[in-house]
């Protein structure tokens, strides 16, 4: 051993490593991306690479996925998405159809080089606004849309201490749908679920996504995308929710019901069973998704004894004066729901897909 030799302990920080740069998504990226999404605790379901190929092949909107690196490493993401509608505008949204966006990264240094990036491609695409889709604030003075909140609570490994948690009276309606014989089936196919999804958003005025939409889900995340469907006791689907797996999360994402789903309780029985499910998987958490306040979603959600987090969905004004409205708060947007409820279910299902795309 030498001696005499002092030593000294340097801690690391991002100056002392390789220089920082971001770039563009490059075709040959995505399993280095999709690793760092896998271990980065600021990413999400929806920052991973197959979201690229879905939102640029079936929903048409251009993307522009940026990666941070330090030499070799990648040390952030930032999945962008370039959308244009004559009813909402131009603007670049971390990501349309996702609702949870924004930079995923090591460290503050690297967040802050792929917002600034972000806000340079914004300006150079002339759009009217950059929103990022936040779940905790990243941006100081920038203005925010406050309306949305997300539901996450842990899961409980033993499944009666999971229904014992469920506040008394939303109890009462799980059992009432195991009372009426429901039992919960995965499919390994898109058409039973895509039949109860747009009779449920045709009854709510909502344009209905594709067919082709949920399959390609399916086929680009396999097993970390999930259909369960909800049969009565005489085997006709009443009710189901297409869900997404990531590390120990479950996100039930897309669902839909039919007019009898309600007397059945099949939509509590379907979410109990799912909830069942994942705690069989070794899921510790259930993410209950986005919901707007003041909805009847919010309730349900709130009833189940899921407390309301906010989110933060910040916004880079460039060429308007105002946060957008891409919701029901806009007149121009009720009134298309009240005029959409009453189209024919065929009309709704073949041009619902060209005018959705827009409203995500």
């Amino acid at each position: 051993m030498m001696s005499g030799i002092a030593t000294a302990t340097v801690e690391w920080s991002p100056s002392l490593a390789a220089p920082l740069r971001v770039r563009a998504f490059e075709a040959g990226d995505a399993a280095r991306w999709d690793r760092f999404v896998e271990r980065s605790p600021d990413a999400t379901f929806f920052h991973r690479s197959a979201w690229r190929g879905i939102v640029e092949d079936v929903l048409r909107h251009r993307c522009h996925f940026l990666l941070a690196e330090r030499g070799d490493a990648v040390c952030g993401v930032l999945p962008l998405a370039e959308t244009k509608s004559g009813l909402f505008g131009h603007a670049l949204v971390s990501l349309p159809f996702c609702v949870y966006g924004g930079p995923a990264a090591d460290d503050a240094e690297a967040a802050s080089a792929l917002v600034q990036a972000a806000v340079d491609l914004a300006q150079s695409l002339r759009v009217s606004h950059l929103e990022l889709r936040n779940r905790a604030p990243r941006c100081a003075g920038w203005p925010r849309q406050e309306l949305y909140v997300t539901f996450r609570k842990p899961i409980l490994p033993d499944a009666a201490e999971n229904l014992k948690a469920i506040p008394r009276k939303q109890r009462a309606m799980v059992r009432k749908g195991i009372a009426h014989g429901l039992r919960g089936e995965i499919d390994s196919g898109v058409d039973r679920f895509f039949e109860l999804y747009a009779d449920n958003v045709h009854r709510h005025g909502t344009p209905p996504l594709s067919k082709r939409y949920f399959a390609r889900l399916r086929e680009a995340f396999g097993a970390d995308c999930e259909v369960l469907t909800v049969a009565d006791a005489q085997g006709r689907p009443v009710s189901g929710v297409l869900s997404f797996y990531f590390r120990d999360e479950v996100l039930p994402y897309y669902a839909g019901d039919t007019a009898a789903a309600r007397d059945l309780a099949a939509n509590d029985f379907k979410y109990w069973e799912l909830m069942r499910r994942a705690s069989e998987r070794g899921v510790k958490v259930f993410d209950y998704g986005r919901s707007k306040r003041g909805t009847g979603s919010f309730d349900f959600k709130k009833n189940w004894g899921f407390e309301p987090s906010p989110l933060a969905y910040e916004y880079k004004l460039l060429t308007r004066d105002s946060v957008p409205q891409n919701n029901p708060l806009n007149p121009r947007y009720r009134a298309f729901i009240a005029m959409w409820r009453h189209m024919p279910r065929r009309a709704v299902n073949l041009i619902g897909p060209h005018i959705v795309r827009h409203l995500g």
